[in-house]
């Protein structure tokens, strides 16, 4: 048995963040669902990197320039395809967990992040385009995505709220799903073909939070925020599910909305680089990890339940860092908008690398 069979076992869904065609054209992703793999997450940067630095996409990119496609078709048409082949192949897992898991997701364009309106078309454009039960469409949690996931929750399409950065970002997410959930049951929709994660990113608020700490001189805290700030999240999401509303809900076949950890990558070389997986298991929840990060804990992770230990601690480590005059909710919106902005450069910079390589192709064909 594998750690992620055995991470599995203790609730715990291991999703890998990461997608390229040659990835899921040959044995690697099916290798790694046979070993425990459960789900498959992308975003814009991820994307921009598999179609800009590789020549894996050169010859479908060539049929759709000769067909005379503008790029951010192509974009579209090339991104489809892998979300295709990943889903397919997390087929099994979706339907041996019976739609609990074996999830893809993809995002809608990070561009529209602060209009509802255009994100809730996007994400049911590409819902219907994908058309497989095992997506999740990414809608990043700024008040526009907020009101645009309880909206396509209560449609019944699946969503990643992605770029959570703090508790009132979750908290708000949060109550959006139950929300969107409580519409699709007023409408007489089942509750049970929905799905959804709550994105919550760890070790980006260490870095963001370590900066600010070094600047007074304080090491008592530095890496302790990032997991601190997840740990807490995780109780008002045991929270949500003890409530009555929950239970209703539950009653009538709903999912609960897992706690997804995001970018658990450690970024400091002196942290150790499974901690953000090691200090975060518990029931009802998915890490998604970078391929460097998985293979790391499968050498030398540690499996038991964390996400619920030292929860006082960790609140008293947020008080205490409100005490030495840094402001977390400043430090999170920051992040959140910063990540919002990085996504739509890297979606940016993939439009202009293709339409390099469409001009390119078409003057060595003349």
């Amino acid at each position: 048995m594998t750690k992620m069979n055995q991470l599995a076992d203790l609730g715990q869904a291991v999703w890998l963040d990461y997608i390229r065609r040659s990835f899921t054209r040959s044995s690697e992703l099916r290798t790694l669902v046979k070993q425990g793999l459960r789900g498959v997450t992308s975003n814009p940067s991820i994307f921009q990197k598999a179609i800009s630095d590789s020549s894996d996409y050169d010859d479908t990119l060539e049929a759709l320039r000769e067909k005379g496609h503008y790029v951010d078709v192509i974009y579209e048409k090339l991104v489809i395809e892998d979300i295709h082949d990943a889903a397919d192949i997390l087929e099994s897992v979706y339907e041996g967990t019976s739609g609990a898991d074996g999830f893809v997701s993809l995002e809608v364009n990070p561009k529209l992040a602060h209009d509802t309106k255009s994100t809730v078309a996007e994400a049911r454009r590409l819902w219907s385009a994908i058309e497989r039960p095992n997506v999740m469409i990414k809608v990043p949690s700024t008040d526009e995505g907020i009101s645009a996931l309880r909206q396509l929750i209560s449609e019944g399409i699946n969503v990643n709220a992605t770029l959570m950065f703090s508790l009132t970002h979750y908290e708000r997410i949060a109550n959006a799903y139950v929300t969107g959930l409580e519409d699709l049951a007023s409408a007489g929709g089942d509750l049970a073909r929905v799905a959804s994660v709550a994105s919550f990113f760890v070790s980006r608020v260490d870095s963001k939070v370590d900066a600010a700490l070094e600047e007074i001189g304080n090491e008592e805290l530095q890496g302790k925020i990032g997991i601190a700030n997840s740990k807490v999240a995780y109780a008002h999401f045991e929270d949500i599910l003890a409530s009555k509303r929950w239970q209703s809900l539950a009653d009538r076949g709903a999912r609960p909305q897992r706690v997804l950890w995001a970018s658990t990558s450690t970024k400091n070389p002196r942290y150790p680089d499974t901690m953000y997986v090691d200090e975060l298991i518990g029931e009802h929840t998915v890490n998604t990890m970078p391929r460097d990060t998985l293979e790391a804990f499968l050498d030398h992770g540690t499996v038991e339940v964390t996400v619920t230990e030292g929860l006082d601690k960790a609140r008293e480590q947020l008080e205490r860092l409100a005490e030495l005059g840094i402001d977390l909710d400043v430090i999170t919106e920051e992040l959140q908008n910063e990540g919002v902005d990085a996504f739509a450069d890297s979606y940016q910079g993939l439009l202009s690398c293709l339409s390099d390589k469409v001009k390119e192709r078409r003057k060595s064909s003349c």
